[in-house]
């Protein structure tokens, strides 16, 4: 009897898993836009090398099943009028199983982002999460449990992105500025699953002819969360006037960036570039730059910041316009007694950032030391003494200071105040250069810098009007005295502002979406409307020119996104 008894719980044992094989799974879920709404007659496509392709449809609150699965490996493809298709891959069902999967669907426009494609943006200065995957941003949580968020879902995100834009008008920026007129344009095509391949540029044309601006860059996601990106920078920039017979500079950069987390408590995000600048003989520069966040709390971010070059203007990082971005990336160069010399900064900073509810606050101790610290100037100069270089595109001139070796400290607030406007009040206090003694002649002026200390306070705006969906962003930056370096020369935080009074405005533009999905965009970028902060200084011909922190410049254009 026991024999027989053993016999047949083996039989049983043997038979249980060849019974299970064959009982069916099921996938169902909800298919919805980004902003919740459920999705009816969306099509439903389920792929699978072992049996034929099913296909079902929503029902009226967006659902979908689809039964009687053999157990095995499925693609789901989504489909709807009006989206992006999407497609989640690599689902393993189960014998017996039923999987949820809830899928988002995006329109082309809501994927369109127009400015420079460098990698995936970080919107959010303070770092309050971690930029992994699995900490994704949650925008709201729906009744069934599923989740709307600002990115589509996984697959949804379109394979290829694309923008081109025209300017007019002068940045201001020194030697190394970009043309009064320019064509901008930005290219982001994704390879494989988790590779980006992305082009942009700016070309000039009128009296800026020849300068030009390429980057191309490759960023790979690996599944343990690091993003390996590397970037090839070449620039071309028109060749100075006044006297200086000489080819326009050329610069190569090739940078190589990595970022990974540890432990979802120890954000790291390191790189470097290396540069090399050809204008009257050649020379190399190394860049190296990083960040390491400790996320004390889920509200807490302890952050160690070193950098080796100025970050990009304040404006030009609200705006993402690329020709603005890319040069203001670009070497700065400045000549002494006919010898060119590259700015080399370092910088290291130590912040506590701390978010309570709608407001935002930082606290930052910093460092700086600047060699060959590259200061920009106003008015008709004649360049035959070799001590500046002139930029007859952006009417400014470049003049080499001295060193500049100081500290300082920054306190920043931000609150959102609605949910189309935010405030921004930032604080700083350290060292610039300005000179020591008014009324002195240009030729001297070098001489007479000096290391003063200033307090700086600046306010910024920043929202969007509803009905028309005109996006703003003005700042005012005010100092405690004359400067010709800004006191927090390196801040990047979500405070960053450029000084004295500055407007931005991009407006959308009915444009030609019933023909082509193309999407149109008019933008405005003004800078140092009154004209504060000129320190006037007597040229060698005997007229008034002026070193300046900021040159007022007036900069628009519009833009097509596809």
């Amino acid at each position: 009897m026991f024999r027989k008894l053993s016999s047949l719980v083996v039989v049983f044992g043997l038979a249980l898993p060849a019974l299970a094989a064959d009982k069916p799974g099921t996938i169902s879920g909800y298919v919805r836009s980004s902003s919740g709404v459920p999705q009816i007659g969306a099509m439903v496509e389920v792929l699978s090398a072992a049996v034929r392709d099913l296909k079902v449809f929503t029902d009226e609150h967006g659902f979908y099943s689809v039964r009687t699965l053999i157990p095995g490996t499925y693609n789901i493809r989504v489909s709807a009028p009006s989206f992006l298709p999407a497609l989640r891959e690599r689902i393993g069902l189960r014998a017996g199983s039923a999987l949820t999967v809830n899928v988002t669907l995006n329109t082309l426009f809501e994927a369109v982002q127009l400015g420079p494609l460098r990698g995936v943006a970080d919107d959010d200065d303070w770092k309050w999460t971690l930029r992994s995957m699995a900490n994704r941003p949650i925008l709201r949580v729906l009744d069934d449990g599923s989740t709307a968020t600002a990115k589509a879902a996984e697959g949804g995100n379109r394979d290829l992105k694309a923008s081109l834009s025209f300017l007019a008008g002068s940045p201001s920026e020194g030697y190394s500025g970009v043309s009064d007129m320019s064509t901008g344009f930005s290219l982001e095509r994704q390879v494989f699953t988790d590779d980006r391949l992305s082009l942009e540029g700016n070309v000039g044309y009128g009296e800026g002819a020849g300068a030009a601006i390429l980057r191309t860059a490759y960023e790979h996601k690996s599944a343990d969360g690091s993003q390996p990106a590397v970037a090839l920078t070449v620039r071309r920039l028109a060749a100075p006037m006044g006297g200086l017979h000489t080819p326009g500079l050329q610069a190569i950069g090739l940078t190589t960036t990595d970022e990974f987390t540890v432990g979802n408590v120890l954000e790291l995000k390191f790189g470097s570039e290396l540069q090399t600048v050809q204008f009257m003989g050649r020379f190399t520069a190394f860049r190296p730059f990083g960040t390491a966040d400790l996320h004390l709390s889920p509200n807490t971010v302890l952050e160690y910041r070193y950098a080796s070059s100025r970050p990009s203007g304040a404006l030009a990082k609200d705006t993402d316009v690329q020709a603005t971005t890319l040069a203001d990336d670009g070497p700065r160069v400045s000549i002494a007694s006919f010898s060119p010399a590259l700015e080399r900064a370092h910088h290291q900073e130590v912040s506590l950032s701390r978010r309570i509810g709608k407001t935002n606050l930082q606290a930052a101790y910093f460092t700086d030391r600047v060699t060959n610290t590259v200061l920009t100037g106003v008015g008709v100069v004649n360049a035959g003494n070799g001590e500046l270089l002139p930029d007859v595109i952006s009417g400014t001139f470049s003049y080499q200071g001295r060193n500049l070796d100081t500290n300082g400290l920054r306190l920043v607030l931000q609150r959102k105040l609605t949910a189309d406007l935010t405030a921004t009040l930032d604080y700083g206090y350290g060292g610039v250069l300005d000179l020591s003694r008014p009324d002195v002649e240009l030729h001297e002026a070098r001489q007479s810098l000096a290391t003063e200390r200033r307090h700086a306070l600046s306010g910024k705006l920043s929202g969007k009007v509803p009905g028309c969906k005109t996006q703003w962003t003005t700042s005012y930056g005010w100092l405690s005295g004359s400067a010709l370096t800004p006191v927090d020369m390196f801040n990047a935080s979500a405070g960053q502002s450029d000084p004295y009074l500055n407007v931005f405005l991009r407006q959308p533009l009915p444009g030609f979406s019933f023909l082509l999905p193309v999407h149109m965009e008019a933008m405005l970028d003004l800078r140092n409307l009154m004209a504060q902060g000129y320190v006037p200084v007597m040229g060698q011909d005997g007229r008034t020119v002026y070193l300046v922190q900021s040159a007022r410049s007036v900069r628009g254009g519009v833009a097509f996104i596809f």
